[in-house]
């Protein structure tokens, strides 16, 4: 058992999270009890996933996807009304964090991807602050498109969405997990011959193939389900906290 501050403190700490401007609190956005054993991760605070936390008899919540966004309406009415609901009724903690979980270089959403791909000498690509949205890295040998995509979609259990853009073997790959695509021109003039991200818009797919750059579509929730429990299982192991990492199954 830890107590609540300690555990915010500890992810803040291990996250970097307060020197990391973002669109979103990143920390304790829900406060429920002020001690702590069991924890229920999660890439999103749904209502499904806070209805598993409740059955689980968490004491916190901690998703790479919380709540009040840069933008979002005020007003706690309907479904944000209900997700509140829930977890003060039951004094559960939500804690959550966007970027600083996507950027940590072991524990975040792009690392455990690169591991996932299998590159190798994973560095940013953008110099600008935060650091790691954008990474870049090269395979061990050049590989076919169509493996590196079949390996993908086995591991992270989906179709990928594959735009070949007739350029041949793949070996230096840019990557960045979530809603990404918009980075496919940057990822091109670092030289890339695949850009690997969650979504797709419509014009990413003509600008992989006016770019001459591959571009897989692996799905928002896919590419970031391994930053969080990643994090969990750490939590778990440095702090004896009982951790149950809850995949709701989305296809975006």
């Amino acid at each position: 058992m830890i107590e609540r501050q300690q555990l915010v403190n500890f992810i803040d700490d291990i996250l970097n999270s307060n020197r990391i401007k973002d669109y979103c609190p990143n920390g304790l956005q829900v406060e429920g009890k002020a001690q702590i054993r069991s924890v229920v991760t999660g890439v999103t605070a749904s209502q499904a996933l806070l209805e598993q936390a409740v059955a689980l008899k968490a004491d916190a919540v901690l998703v790479h996807h919380g709540y009040f966004w840069k933008n979002e309406a005020m007003p706690v009415v309907g479904m944000k009304k209900r997700r509140l609901g829930l977890l003060l009724r039951h004094d559960i903690n939500l804690l959550a964090y966007h970027l600083p979980l996507d950027i940590h270089p072991v524990l975040g959403n792009n690392a455990q991807l690169g591991n996932i791909l299998g590159v190798q000498q994973a560095e940013p690509v953008l110099t600008a602050e935060p650091l790691g949205v954008l990474q870049q890295g090269h395979l061990a040998e050049a590989t076919p498109l169509a493996a590196i995509a079949q390996r993908l979609g086995q591991t992270l259990g989906r179709e990928m969405l594959v735009e070949d853009a007739g350029i041949g073997l793949v070996q230096k790959i840019a990557w960045c997990t979530g809603g990404g695509q918009g980075y496919i021109e940057q990822a091109a003039a670092a030289g890339a011959q695949l850009f690997v991200t969650g979504e797709v818009s419509e014009q990413t797919i003509h600008s992989a193939r006016e770019l001459g750059i591959h571009f897989i579509a692996a799905g928002h929730h896919a590419t970031e389900r391994y930053g969080i429990k990643a994090l969990g299982e750490y939590i778990a192991a440095e702090l004896g906290l009982e951790v149950h990492f809850v995949d709701i199954a989305n296809p975006a």
